[in-house]
């Protein structure tokens, strides 16, 4: 489920372009919690990379290999205090996500701060970065 804090001002190409990045973002969740490889593919640019809460690096493929194997599955990603920023041709989004997932069996849950950079190539939306920052105390 997405919260996000309303845009009331800028102009109507932000306004349409920060729609379409909650758009995006509301089907990569969807994506993860049906561990649709295929859609989550679609929506991360061929040279993403996440950096992990530790500081680690995984690309795309990788990443996707996980899902794929089935080692880890989300079954629930809630974000909230969602911002986003659109530039020409880039925008940014940060929110604060809980998530609970099971990594190789194991359930475990998540309460991070994530930034997602977007770059629209060829009229769409695609994550190039994901930066996620484990939250420590309340926010």
């Amino acid at each position: 489920m997405l919260r996000s804090m309303a845009s009331t001002m800028g102009s109507k190409r932000d306004r349409d372009s920060e729609k379409e990045i909650l758009e995006v973002e509301s089907k990569f969740g969807e994506a993860m919690i049906q561990n649709d490889v295929e859609a989550i593919g679609r929506i991360l640019s061929d040279d993403w990379i996440i950096i992990d809460p530790d500081g680690g690096v995984v690309d795309k493929s990788r990443f996707l290999d996980v899902i794929k194997s089935g080692a880890l599955k989300h079954e629930a990603m809630d974000s909230e205090d969602i911002r986003v920023r659109t530039y020409p041709n880039t925008a940014t989004v940060t929110a604060v996500t809980h998530t609970r997932t099971k990594y190789l069996g194991k359930e475990f849950t998540t309460h991070e701060r994530a930034t997602d950079v977007f770059v629209k190539k060829d009229e769409r939306w695609q994550c190039v970065i994901t930066h996620l920052t484990t939250l420590t105390k309340k926010t």
